[in-house]
């Protein structure tokens, strides 16, 4: 191991608890061991993973939230003492491996509870409201503090909660961490003062305006979460461990408005002056150690950092809190292992805590130690696979029910918790298979399939690997797209994959009867009705080095051109947007968290974006739209970038397919590395 690592594997203690190492898996919705949004039960598929995690040198490991008051139907998670049984059965194979479990209990969402379009649905109907509360209470689960509007939906607001219910909140926690340590769990950790869920909603100024004992002053305002403290050390023992998940800062500048890193604002949450105070008083009522990282669902950008935010991002705001508190204090969020050991030698950081690299490998700590970390399958923060939340205008939670119910899976790793479908199993007869294409769908389904035992064989027509990949991983801020790209590659390497380069198969047939996997991706939408389309510089041009001028119009707001958008600016060009739709980025699978991130950028640094504008016409220097009314008007500009989606390009057409023949990738359907990777691996599965 790399000495830099060495302060990451030195011993500390939570109260009297010794911890083997400082490295820590923080929480994870669908991680959990009580089940997500199911009836509540021992969750083997969450504890299989959790072992996973534990036996490759993870220190502390915190499992998915889970809500003493289940938003489906309506359970306690106290009362099920059936699946506390199955955890004590289950405790002694984990300690086996020196880690120790703090299982993370929350009170719940409040205003920031995920709404969709059928929850919608239940509420606005008075009668399917009725009906619908023995499963899915939606009045009782998005109580808060206040009365607030939901993160999420206009149509589902929050009611304020009487202070009976945060009493039955108060005792559950009590009775599940009991529970939780007479089944052997090491500690718990309370959830939340963080990330604007139901305990951070009382503390924060802009959401609770009670005029009761919990609402008003300081004290006040953190007297739930002080309650619950001193609730499980009244039945646990002063010895039981508790730590808290805390937002040092909010970094919020009002409902649904989150603050940029550097940006000049007006905070409505929690500032560092009162965090620290917060953070002093919390210590004293009775927690033991901070687990930390920044902002609400409003700022949601900060706790679940995408691919544009900074790394180490929130490590400042908690280094500097430290100061202020005599507990050990973890960060997490786009934490660099070099930069957290540093911080963890010199005394300004205790804990190392990451959380969705654990769900792209496993073993990567192992790897770390080994030092192997160019086998570390890196996280590429897209949230495609474990937290695809995604909302736009006039749309509230645009996600498919199964993502819903399945969090916690990985875009660039099938296997993490989907072990029941996705296992790599030893094929009966190996064969040679023709993989005709190099891109990450083609790479993926030659990765597995050499596992298997059988003998792929890659046709690339350029002479590197990577198709689209190699475009989309271009931008600035991707480095760790490339190491995803440098990740494949070395597979092919490490597994002696033949690949036969500058070789463009136009005909399949030469292949005789072997199995032939077609991955030959997509090609560009071509606005060819448009007069002047030939002046245009396609998305993936650009980002192969094209020149571009000064001022340039980029076409089309998804989430390409949104990304190509950002680019530019960070170049210091001048960008415009011009989008059909009512809003950027209105497509399934991008999280809020980076979508939000590009709408307050864009918004902050005054991009111009025309919604509901169609291109007419393209000139030298300039462009020619109309608006929704059908009002024609020009945006002046050096360039213009056409990003209007992509086109199916399978080498065989479908209808042309033999019975040996099937498709991976953007081929068979566009998508994102979710879709090409998932498929690729459950094709090479087939055979």
């Amino acid at each position: 191991m790399d000495k830099v690592f060495e302060p990451l594997f030195t011993p500390w203690k939570i109260g009297n608890l010794t911890i083997k190492n400082r490295i820590v898996m923080t929480s994870m919705g669908g991680t959990d061991l009580f089940g997500w949004m199911e009836r509540n039960h021992f969750d083997k598929a969450g504890a299989d993973f959790i072992l996973e995690v534990a036996k490759n040198n993870v220190g502390l490991i915190l499992p998915g939230c889970q809500p003493v008051y289940n938003p489906m139907f309506g359970q306690w998670l106290h009362k099920n003492k059936k699946m506390y049984q199955d955890l004590a059965k289950w405790m002694p194979e984990f300690h086996r491996t020196g880690a120790k479990l703090f299982v993370q209990l929350t009170a719940g969402f409040g205003r920031s509870f995920t709404i969709s379009p059928m929850m919608e649905t239940l509420y606005t109907n008075k009668t399917l409201r009725v009906l619908s509360k023995p499963f899915m209470d939606l009045d009782k689960i998005t109580a808060s503090a206040s009365e607030a509007p939901n993160r999420w939906s206009d149509k589902v607001p929050s009611r304020e909660m009487t202070k009976e219910e945060i009493r039955e909140y108060v005792i559950s926690f009590g009775k599940c961490a009991k529970l939780l340590q007479d089944a052997g769990v090491d500690g718990v950790e309370v959830h939340a003062v963080h990330e604007g869920y139901l305990l951070d909603q009382f503390t924060l100024p802009y959401v609770n305006k009670r005029r009761d004992e919990y609402g008003g002053s300081f004290e006040n305002r953190y007297r739930f979460a002080v309650e619950i403290v001193q609730e499980i050390k009244r039945t646990c023992g002063k010895d039981f461990p508790v730590s808290l998940r805390y937002s040092v800062v909010s970094k919020t500048r009002g409902f649904r408005q989150g603050a940029m890193p550097g940006e000049d604002y007006d905070e409505v949450g929690r500032d560092f002056e009162e965090s620290k105070k917060a953070a002093r008083y919390l210590q004293n009522a009775g927690y033991d150690m901070l687990n930390c990282d920044n902002g609400t669902y409003d700022a949601w950008y900060w706790a679940h950092p995408p691919i544009y935010m900074p790394e180490n991002c929130n490590l400042a705001d908690v280094q500097n809190l430290k100061k202020y508190v005599d507990i050990p204090v973890v960060c997490a969020g786009k934490l660099n292992p070099e930069v957290a050991a540093d911080s963890i030698a010199d005394g300004t950081l205790d804990g190392a805590g990451f959380a969705r690299q654990f769900l792209a490998d496993p073993q990567w700590i192992t790897k770390l130690m080994n030092d192997e970390e160019d086998d570390i399958r890196p996280c590429i923060q897209c949230h495609n696979g474990c937290f695809n939340m995604c909302h736009y205008k006039g749309v509230p939670n645009d996600q498919d029910l199964y993502d819903s119910l399945h969090l916690a899976r990985c875009a660039i790793n099938p296997e993490t918790m989907q072990k029941d479908k996705h296992h790599i199993r030893p094929a009966i007869r190996p064969e040679k298979v023709i993989i005709i294409g190099g891109g990450v769908g083609g790479m993926e389904t030659a990765r597995v399939l050499k596992l298997r035992g059988h003998e792929p064989v890659i046709y690339e027509k350029t002479d590197r690997l990577g198709g689209t990949l190699i475009a989309a991983s271009s931008e600035s801020y991707k480095c760790n797209m490339r190491a995803l790209l440098a990740w494949y590659r070395r597979q092919m390497d490490l597994l002696d994959i033949e690949i036969h380069y500058n070789t463009e198969v136009k005909d399949v047939k030469q292949f005789g009867k072997s199995d032939i996997i077609i991955a030959t991706g997509a090609k560009p939408r071509i606005l060819s009705s448009v007069p002047g389309h030939d002046l245009m510089i396609e998305a993936t041009e650009f980002l192969l080095g094209k020149e571009v001028g000064q001022k340039v119009a980029v076409v089309g707001g998804g989430l390409t051109g949104c990304e190509i958008a950002y680019e530019l600016a960070l170049l210091e060009k001048e960008p415009v947007i011009v989008e059909m739709k009512d809003d950027i980025i209105a497509q399934k699978g991008v999280c809020l968290a980076n979508s939000s991130y590009l709408r307050e950028w864009f918004d902050l640094y005054k991009v111009p974006i025309y919604l509901e504008s169609t291109l007419k016409e393209v000139w030298e220097d300039c462009i020619v739209c109309t608006d929704k009314d059908g009002k024609e008007f020009t945006i002046e500009c050096d360039s213009v970038i056409s990003s209007a989606g992509y086109i199916p390009a399978p080498v065989v057409p479908p209808n042309e397919r033999e019975s040996n023949m099937d498709y991976v990738g953007d081929c068979k359907e566009v998508g994102n590395l979710r879709t090409v990777i998932w498929r690729a691996y459950e094709v090479a599965m087939r055979i």
